[in-house]
């Protein structure tokens, strides 16, 4: 327990103290995110957070991990490593996609082959649990890495949600961590949670800072690579493991419903409209919900809560109904749930248009 709250707090700190020097050279360098047409913020804003989140989190986990625990350490700092120097490139002067997928792919294959964090089975989903062939398990752990990441990329549009949704997913993953005893996993959890707790300071609504690509691309190497040892542990543990988790797929996804969801339903909105699933646009939930007239705090905490809640549901039924029913019970619930969003934005506006048609 001391190692958690240590690693934690130096992270906190760390950032917490960083981050102002970051936001005066930002401004005086004038490296801002200037508004666009996309944006939901009106003013040039630094946008060099992730630095600090980075800084931050590495040095409270070397500084507190218990190495003899975690000897593939090194590999995964590399992979840090790498994403953040492309994340910092891209937010000081931007660069193309192809590049940021090849460090990302880089990135995924030293975790994969040097680390083993890589999905070993499907786990029961398609009813097999058989053990994959090595060359299956690379495709589907590098397809699972690159989608969390690019998950939590496309998340940050509003402030305070990714950060928050990042802190609420790693802390929930890193205390099963704890209770399992696996405090190598653990002490990466909070201390990127830490992190991000200091930096959410400053970037609640109005934002001082944002986090950029250095920071979402952090997160969402740290969630990928959390996730997997999450579902990869928990099924290797002996059935009478007190914390051992039924249907884990389906607890995963519970988990990041948040960022998997509205990645999935902006890829499939963008197809059925007929443009590429990468060409960015406002069809985002938080987008959604502040043009429906929520604020970013109120947007933030709405999306907060809706996963916590999933959380909570994954975590109570795991062991009572079975896994394929569980994931569709999610994926239904947050398909409803996003269906009645556009539908009352829908109305909202056809209500508005009609108001000052009659005016």
């Amino acid at each position: 327990m001391e190692i958690i709250v240590l690693s934690f707090t130096t992270a906190f700190t760390l950032t917490y103290f960083a981050i102002p020097s970051i936001i005066r050279v930002a401004l005086a360098k004038n490296l801002c995110d200037e508004p666009g047409e996309r944006s939901s913020h009106s003013i040039r804003t630094p946008s060099l957070g992730g630095i600090a989140i980075f800084s931050g989190s590495i040095f409270s986990i070397v500084l507190w991990t218990p190495f003899f625990q975690f000897s593939n350490l090194q590999y995964i700092l590399c992979a840090f490593i790498l994403l953040f120097l492309v994340g910092a490139k891209d937010d000081i002067a931007p660069i193309a996609v192809s590049k940021k997928l090849v460090a990302q792919f880089l990135a995924a294959t030293i975790l994969i082959l040097k680390s083993d964090i890589s999905l070993h089975s499907l786990y029961g989903v398609f009813g097999s649990d058989s053990t994959l062939h090595p060359v299956v398990s690379y495709f589907v752990s590098m397809l699972t890495i690159l989608f969390i990441i690019n998950s939590f990329n496309l998340l940050d549009g509003i402030d305070g949600l990714a950060g928050s949704a990042g802190m609420l997913i790693l802390s929930t993953l890193g205390c099963w961590f704890f209770l399992v005893q696996r405090m190598e996993f653990a002490t990466v959890a909070f201390a990127t949670s830490g992190a991000l707790a200091a930096f959410l300071r400053y970037n609640i609504s109005p934002a001082k800072i944002f986090m950029g690509d250095t920071g979402s691309l952090f997160i969402g190497i740290v969630s990928a690579i959390l996730i997997i040892k999450f579902i990869d542990l928990d099924y290797a543990l002996p059935a009478s493991t007190p914390f051992r988790i039924d249907n884990i797929p389906a607890v995963a996804i519970g988990i990041l419903i948040l960022p998997i969801f509205d990645t999935l339903r902006v890829f499939i909105t963008r197809i059925l409209r007929g443009k590429s699933p990468f060409k960015p646009d406002r069809r985002h939930i938080h987008h959604l919900l502040i043009d429906f007239g929520f604020s970013h705090l109120q947007a933030t905490g709405i999306l907060l809560f809706i996963n916590a809640v999933f959380i909570v549901l994954a975590f109570t039924f795991h062991n009572l109904i079975g896994l394929h029913v569980l994931l569709f019970f999610i994926f239904a619930l947050a398909t409803a749930l996003s269906f009645w969003l556009n539908r009352a934005i829908r109305h909202k506006n056809q209500s508005a248009a009609t108001k000052h048609a009659i005016q």
